[in-house]
């Protein structure tokens, strides 16, 4: 994966944010959104492409494109530091590959010990039962 190479493809708009700032808000655009459109992006193998589709089905739109925004700060630049930084972390984690499981089974030991647990817990209950009605 080319850190460089993703964030050339990456589009950025700078939108007005909500919520407090009094004036300010009314005429700065400091909100910033990121959006990246996964099956055209050079970056990566079809393999990674697919494997980034599936892990981040759920944040993509209809078009499989991620959108990402960030109105953290009062800056623009920040904010645009903070969702590239956010983009970047969502990228490398959905393309880990899952570590493959290894079947086991459970030790001796342990099938014993669950063995004699059962017998204690039928010895118990056995021994309520009233022994004039065997």
């Amino acid at each position: 994966m080319d850190e460089n190479q993703l964030i050339r493809e990456v589009d950025y708009k700078a939108v007005r944010s909500s919520g407090a700032g009094g004036q300010n808000v009314n005429k700065v655009s400091s909100k910033v959104e990121l959006h990246f459109d996964v099956p055209t992006s050079q970056a990566f193998t079809e393999a990674e492409k697919n494997r980034i589709l599936r892990k981040l089905q759920s944040r993509l739109t209809n078009s499989d494109e991620l959108i990402l925004q960030c109105d953290e700060s009062r800056s623009q630049h920040k904010n645009k530091d903070l969702v590239t930084q956010r983009f970047l972390e969502l990228i490398k984690a959905a393309l880990v590959k899952p570590k493959p499981r290894k079947k086991t089974k459970p030790p001796k030991s342990a099938k014993l010990k669950r063995l004699k647990k059962k017998k204690i817990t039928a010895d118990k209950k056995a021994n309520r039962k009233d022994p004039l009605k065997e």
